[in-house]
């Protein structure tokens, strides 16, 4: 039984599990969720899914605007009024808008 897989190195799951998990990732699931629907264990989904996580945030680097030269960052809440109970971040009902800048650039929110 010859299992290739072409995305995990030496790995004895095959192609077409690594891609079911790939897809129940995309779906937001837990680890639990993802080993009960794939029949592999709680670990071993753990560590597929750091891997996966790793490679992304890699990716993520790489193609990052934000390497070089000077960025603004910036915070506001907006929403309901306050009527009695907590103020700023803690209250009910307000909505955070977090915005970053590039000068001469685009705006991110």
């Amino acid at each position: 039984m010859n299992m290739v897989n072409r995305y995990v190195f030496r790995s004895r799951i095959s192609e077409a599990k690594f891609r079911e998990i790939l897809r129940l990732f995309c779906v937001d699931l837990t680890s639990s969720q993802i080993s009960e629907l794939s029949g592999l264990s709680r670990n071993t989904i753990n560590k597929l899914l750091k891997a996966i996580r790793v490679r992304i945030s890699e990716q993520c680097e790489v193609e990052s605007l934000f390497d070089q030269g000077e960025i603004e960052l910036d915070e506001s809440y907006f929403g309901a009024r306050r009527v009695r109970g907590k103020r700023g971040r803690g209250a009910h009902g307000k909505t955070i808008v977090f915005g970053i800048i590039k000068r001469h650039d685009k705006v991110y929110t």
